[in-house]
């Protein structure tokens, strides 16, 4: 485990504004209770409450992945309208200390998504 620092900072802050995220013209989440994950030089990543998305079209994936900062993390498919997007949803189901408030919140590749809209 490593610790977030000034060569590698990572900051967890509520988000307040509204996040949706679309697939195949389903709304998959949608909260005014989202997390910003801002961490070294990427890309700002939204982490939403899982009791805020469409659980039902959460496929759990055989992929994981590690991360020294936040710790393992477990993928999981979409599957929405007869369209399937893979690996598009990670989360940390035991995530190390620093990121703790991501515990019970999942992301979104939006590559792998039509849409993540953040509005007033």
């Amino acid at each position: 485990m490593k610790t977030p620092g000034p060569d590698h900072p990572i900051t967890v802050t509520p988000e307040p504004r509204r996040v949706r995220v679309i697939v195949a013209g389903t709304v998959v989440a949608d909260t005014r209770d989202a997390l910003r994950l801002e961490e070294a030089r990427y890309p700002p990543v939204f982490y939403v409450p899982r009791r805020d998305t469409l659980a039902d079209a959460f496929v759990p994936s055989a992929r994981t992945s590690h991360c020294p900062y936040k710790g393992d993390a477990g993928y999981f498919d979409l599957s929405v309208a007869g369209t399937r997007r893979p690996d598009a949803v990670w989360s940390y189901e035991a995530p190390y200390p620093a990121v703790e408030a991501i515990r019970e919140h999942v992301a979104f590749y939006p590559d792998r998504v039509d849409a993540i809209e953040v509005v007033d």
